[in-house]
């Protein structure tokens, strides 16, 4: 007898449904799955005869054959074991056909049929809801995560046991629930800007940097609190979305990277990879190609300390995803594309030993010497940074004075949610984007017009700099961003100035 039911496989962040079809036949007993599988999937077979066994359920002595369609695309994770278990009892009759053609089945089975959580749920639980069915059923560690998207039934379950008695009807289960709480405070944990002392500038631009999702570098000599700045970034940025939040807790998902019975990631990623990272570490990469730091920091922080040690065939990668906020990984098998919108700080010394721009230090730097160390960062990266700032050494009169810390991050973080809230108004109607930073050229003729005035300044500065076309409109975004955080409908010659001091410190000072 056949008996089909289905399931969902990832395909990136994204997943498409899989029918799972079990025929039990005469023949030699053998158990065989077609149909593409990979190897966590083939060795499903030894979990599920041993979980049918140990909650009574004896398999025929007969064929047994399991395909999963379509044929053509490779089926991975031990998600499949419960599918594949229940089509192979419909099979049987231990359960009704026609409960089980109905609703969508994901989760892995422990060998005593107990049912464990699988990666991905969210992405897939997503698909299901756009398929017409009536009911996921999933173990009770995904459950909140699959309830996420809404509009339909997540039926949680503890083991196969439970799985029979609910399809049989003798047992009734209460579909899992999620709401959405939009919060705006910070997560209390988070290092705060009050520690910092002094650096009042890099803390400006630090703020306008969160405001409008702007990338950053930050270039100083060693103890002069360029690190401490970047781990505080997280305490400045507005909360997710709740398409921001669906979007990052995909990728997460599909990484592995959730917490157990998790739901949502609700506060913005900050990922911080060592400089030893490969390529396809920061990118994403792998035989199945899978997420990298920069697909983990989407909606959030991605930051690169100590940013000329990193390899330069690794920090080139960054191109396309700082350009486009995706990254697409090509294997013979399979395309992949990958969101990558990211907010990029970066950390780095003026020279080798540091102490080129400190006054209280000697550099023992060579000219030539400085100038490898800075050609470790391209002119192309360098010019998709829209911010440049100095770190200045902190004196000792900041250190020692009894006057009261830095400005908290809850009032900073006031200030960018206020200007946050302006640029969503902003770009309601276009799908994607939800800050500044993420405006394409169009867009920045559309929403950032300049005055006379504003025109001339900007022509000085492109004349007096040599900046790029890129940089014209990285320096016009920034700009948009700083008359958001006054308040001002219009960009001020001020906020033009702001912007261009912003990008003209690497072109003179160390990279000019």
């Amino acid at each position: 007898m056949i008996a089909t039911s289905r399931s969902l496989a990832l395909y990136g962040i994204d997943a498409y449904p899989v029918e799972v079809e079990a025929d039990v036949s005469t023949g030699l007993p053998t158990f065989t799955i077609v149909g593409l599988p990979d190897s966590a999937v083939r060795e499903s077979k030894q979990r599920i005869q041993s979980a049918l066994h140990n909650i009574g359920v004896r398999l025929p002595g007969k064929k047994i054959t399991v395909n999963m369609a379509p044929a053509g695309r490779k089926k991975e994770g031990p998600g499949f074991d419960l599918p594949i278990a229940v089509s192979i009892l419909s099979a049987l009759g231990v359960v009704p056909a026609g409960s089980v053609s109905r609703r969508f089945f994901i989760g892995e089975l422990a060998l005593d049929g107990t049912l464990r959580p699988v990666r991905g749920m969210l992405p897939m639980s997503d698909r299901a809801r756009r398929e017409q069915h009536s009911g996921l059923v999933v173990p009770r560690g995904n459950s909140r995560e699959a309830a996420v998207p809404g509009g339909q039934n997540v039926y949680p379950v503890d083991d196969l046991v439970e799985v029979i008695g609910f399809l049989k009807g003798e047992i009734d289960l209460e579909p899992a629930l999620f709401r959405w709480e939009w919060n705006e405070d910070a997560p209390d944990n988070l290092p705060d800007f009050e520690d910092v002392r002094g650096q009042e500038s890099a803390k400006r631009a630090l703020e306008v940097a969160a405001a409008g999702g702007h990338n950053i570098l930050m270039v100083g000599p060693p103890g002069s609190g360029k690190t401490m700045l970047a781990k505080r970034i997280s305490s400045i940025l507005p909360p997710l979305t709740p398409e921001e939040a669906i979007e990052t807790t995909k990728i997460h998902s599909v990484a592995g990277l959730l917490a157990p019975d998790g739901s949502l990631v609700c506060s913005r990623p900050f990922r911080a990879p060592h400089h030893t990272v490969s390529d396809a570490g920061l990118i994403g990469g792998g035989t199945v190609p899978g997420p990298g730091e920069v697909s983990l920091a989407h909606n959030g922080v991605l930051f690169l300390d100590e940013l000329p040690e990193f390899r330069r065939n690794v920090l080139e990668v960054l191109r396309q995803p700082l350009e486009d906020g995706k990254v697409t990984i090509t294997r013979a098998a399979m395309t992949t594309t990958f969101p990558a919108d990211f907010m990029l700080a970066a950390a780095m010394n003026p020279c080798p030993c540091g102490y080129l721009t400190d006054p209280s230090h000697s550099c023992n730097c060579t000219g030539p010497k400085v100038q490898r160390y800075l050609e470790r960062i391209s002119g192309p990266l360098l010019d998709r940074i829209d911010i440049h700032v100095d770190v200045a050494p902190v004196g000792y009169d900041d250190l020692s004075s009894d006057l009261p810390t830095g400005e908290p991050s809850s009032d900073i973080r006031r200030r960018v949610v206020r200007a946050r809230k302006i640029q969503l108004a902003r770009f309601r109607a276009v799908s994607g984007v939800y800050c500044n930073g993420g405006m394409t050229t169009s867009m920045v003729r559309e929403f950032c017009p300049l005055d006379d005035k504003g025109k001339a300044l900007l022509k000085s500065a492109m004349e007096l700099y040599g900046f790029s076309a890129r940089a014209y409109d990285r320096i016009v975004k920034v700009s948009r961003t700083i008359a958001d955080l006054t308040g001002s409908a219009d960009i001020g010659s001020e906020h033009l100035a702001e912007a261009v001091q912003y990008r003209s410190v690497t072109s003179g000072t160390y990279f000019g």
